[in-house]
């Protein structure tokens, strides 16, 4: 007891308050506590200051032994009964974080792209166009010729159903447009074909409106087509690289119409990650914190963040500040998979537990030969086709892999590849360490 008064004493005596030797503790003179704020966390006094500013631990209270100004630690002051408060730092567990700016990993809600599409016709194939099998095109060029003053008798020799064109082709225009796109800007536009034309090398798009979801036109496409591939054929013979089906063209579409957007009409910017997670977004809502200089924004859920801009503020300064904000992010640790094609991609961040894994192959070869029975010269029998089937079974040693404590997922791999493992044997490896709680990831299967 009496060390503890001494020690009592002494931080007292730091404060200019003499110690209450010989007496009670009800009775000692303890200096006026500081009111506590609307937090409910009380502040340090103003005698008192700390030099610097730490990490915020739990519960508030600044770490053991930091010194304060009067030379006191802060197990001391907290015998004074004076917890400290300093302002929150952002966590970072280097291991499984990154640095980056917000708008790599999340967009503003309401800025973003609309897409388009529209029907058109391609001219000026080599004979590699739609067969007369596809109707559609024909009823399209006939549309088109009508609008422009020609017109083709529906009966007789010259009616349109003797009409063989394998010069055109049907195709489906589609184009993205970006957000606060203004009339008269280009975009670019992607061209499919609709019918069973072979080719649309050395097409050209006639003019084709493109149309936005509500059904209004937001551009118009025309040009010739850019294609990565070709195709050519010589009696039976064929070569084809790439799809020569597809095409692009670069700036093929003028913007008639902008969608209309007003940012003096947001009355809150809702910042939207692309990957849910309540750590990340907590994270971004303290990193806008810290860099607009006031608490402004708030956690919605795990992928939203809500900022209100002030009345007559800058919005797209404000977009800009925030855009630009660096945050700490921590990806999920995910494994995807692909069975159709065999690929196996596996994020660094991936963690392994301890585990041995045996793994063998069963393989079944059924094969089955025909023979032909003959019958004799003077036998009464027919020639038959007999056929031999016979079974075989290899059933393969087992194949032993051992995962230590902190096992990598480069070790994994590598002992996969010695053991002379397929991706098929990967994939299936994947699934049962994920069954087994030996694989912390999210495995997707595509």
């Amino acid at each position: 007891m009496g060390a503890v008064l001494g020690v009592a004493g002494a931080a007292l005596a730091a404060q200019g308050v003499p110690a209450a030797t010989g007496q009670s503790s009800a009775t000692a003179q303890i200096p006026a506590m500081p009111q506590t704020p609307a937090t409910g966390i009380s502040r340090p006094p103003a005698s008192a200051p700390l030099n610097g500013a730490f990490p915020q631990r739990p519960g508030g209270v600044e770490p053991a032994g930091v010194q304060a100004a009067g030379g006191m630690t802060s197990g001391q002051l907290a015998t004074v009964g004076t917890p400290v408060v300093t302002p929150l730092a952002l966590a970072a567990d280097p291991a499984r974080q990154h640095r980056t700016q917000i708008k790599n990993v999340a967009s503003i809600e309401g800025i973003r792209d609309n897409q388009l599409v529209g029907y058109g016709v391609v001219v000026g194939l080599r004979g590699t166009g739609d067969t007369q099998q596809t109707i559609f095109p024909m009823q399209t060029l006939l549309s088109i010729l009508l609008r422009m003053g020609v017109n083709v008798p529906q009966t007789g020799t010259l009616s349109a159903q003797n009409m063989q064109v394998k010069n055109m082709a049907a195709v489906f225009v589609e184009a993205t447009l970006p957000p606060f796109s203004h009339t008269g800007e280009k975009i670019d536009v992607t061209v499919s074909s609709a019918g069973d034309a072979r080719s649309l090398e050395g097409g050209v798009l006639l003019l084709s409106p493109l149309y936005g979801p509500d059904g209004q036109i937001y551009a118009q496409a025309q040009g010739p087509l850019v294609i990565g591939g070709y195709r050519v054929s010589a009696g039976f013979n064929t070569t084809q690289v790439n799809y020569p089906t597809t095409a692009r063209i670069p700036g093929g579409a003028l913007v008639e119409r902008a969608v209309p957007f007003d940012l003096k009409q947001m009355r809150t910017v809702d910042v939207v990650l692309q990957d849910a997670d309540f750590h990340t977004a907590d994270r971004m809502a303290q990193a806008i914190d810290v860099n607009l200089g006031a608490p402004r924004a708030h956690v919605v859920d795990s992928r939203t963040v809500e900022l209100i801009p002030q009345p007559g503020e800058n919005l797209p300064e404000l977009l800009d500040r925030v855009e630009s904000t660096e945050i700490d992010i921590y990806p999920r640790a995910k494994v995807v998979v692909n069975e159709r094609t065999g690929t196996v991609v596996i994020g660094g961040n991936v963690r392994l537990q301890p585990v041995q894994i045996l793994h063998g192959g069963l393989s079944v070869n059924v094969v089955t030969e025909f023979q032909v029975s003959q019958p004799n010269a003077f036998g009464q029998g027919t020639t038959q086709v007999v056929p031999q089937t016979s079974v075989q079974a290899n059933d393969k040693p087992v194949n032993r892999i051992e995962l230590k404590q902190g096992a990598t997922v480069e070790d994994l791999v590598n002992e996969l590849q010695k053991i002379g493992a397929t991706a098929r044997d990967v994939i299936s490896i994947l699934q049962a360490m994920k069954a087994a709680g030996a694989l912390e990831a999210d495995l997707e299967i595509l």
